[in-house]
């Protein structure tokens, strides 16, 4: 076996390794190390690359992660996970979207990929992160969240050909029943679609909300769902569970508020809709309902703003448009 090699943590052969991978300096010159964790089986096979914490306040995916880890005997692997759980650790800690050393640069470290080396903040750390992943993975999943906490949707990279076709293998092994097939000339800047770009399959899934808005049963709903995906490349034994046709859809649709107010929704998360149909209503301080919201497009309901106190511009709903079994 040859070394697999992220940072300070050197996998030489079956077992698990932890390290850290340095990709910035606080202003006082201390370096910024995200945490790496290899699991290497007994047996060859691919290389799954794993990140959470994208953005720093989506916690469900360091979860899911650090569940499917601790699952993980190497004797019954074959090939190798490596797990960044911890990704954008500056935001992390501020339990905020974006890095709080992004000055005047915007910062979403999901639009920096493959990173700059003389860029802001976000593109060198995106850089330091993006030459090992290139160099090593052969899959790629990338764990992120919305709004509230039943938010369960995915996306897959969609070019034509090969890796388009495992990228969609890859998604219907997860099996979360509403699924973008991504093409690439969206989410420019991602580390999906820069992946893919570069040959690796890859998958995006959008598992809970923001901070502390997930449940336990989500975090091992969608670690057993990794694991189905890892049946699936022939790195677990076992059979492959079949979660049956997938509901496509073409595009998105967000529906923002023309007015402040409290907002009481009336729709949840996987709802299909129809344009006309309620979405919610606005009350204003003294309790009285001054306006019913209606759906401006149809398809189905992917996030909602859980609000309750609604600023004018804000997200009301997150809706795929134009779903279909597939």
């Amino acid at each position: 076996m040859s070394d697999i090699t992220v940072g300070s943590a050197v996998s030489s052969g079956m077992g698990k390794t932890k390290g850290l991978l340095e990709v910035g300096d606080l202003p006082d010159g201390t370096p910024v190390e995200i945490p790496v964790v290899i699991v290497r089986g007994a047996k060859e096979g691919p290389v799954l690359w794993l990140h959470g914490c994208v953005h720093g306040d989506e916690y469900c995916g360091t979860f899911i992660i650090h569940h499917l880890l601790r699952s993980l005997d190497p004797e019954d692997l074959s090939g190798t996970v490596v797990a960044l759980p911890i990704l954008n650790l500056t935001a992390f800690m501020k339990n905020q979207r974006m890095s709080p050393f992004e000055l005047m640069a915007g910062g979403d470290l999901n639009r920096c990929f493959p990173g700059k080396p003389d860029g802001s903040f976000s593109e060198q750390m995106a850089h330091a992160i993006y030459g090992p992943l290139r160099e090593q993975a052969d899959y790629f999943v990338d764990f992120h969240t919305a709004l509230a906490e039943d938010v369960r949707w995915a996306l897959f990279a969609n070019p034509e050909g090969e890796v388009g076709g495992k990228s969609e293998g890859m998604a219907r092994a997860f099996g979360y029943k509403s699924t973008f097939p991504t093409p690439m000339d969206m989410l420019i800047g991602s580390s999906m679609i820069t992946a893919a770009g570069d040959g690796i399959p890859a998958l995006i899934v959008e598992a809970g909300g923001r901070a502390h808005f997930f449940t336990d049963e989500t975090v091992a709903d969608g670690a057993e769902r990794l694991a189905n995906v890892m049946r699936h490349l022939g790195m677990l034994e076992g059979e492959v569970t079949d979660h049956g046709p997938l509901n496509f859809f073409s595009e998105f649709a967000w529906i923002n508020s023309t007015r402040g107010g409290l907002f009481q929704c009336a729709v949840r998360c996987h709802d299909v809709l129809q344009e006309g149909d309620i979405l919610g209503h606005y009350y204003n301080l003294h309790g009285d309902m001054v306006e019913e919201v209606k759906s401006p497009r149809s398809g189905v309901v992917l996030a909602i703003n859980s609000g309750p106190a609604i600023v004018n511009g804000d997200v009301l709903v997150h809706m795929g448009v134009n779903p279909r079994d597939v």
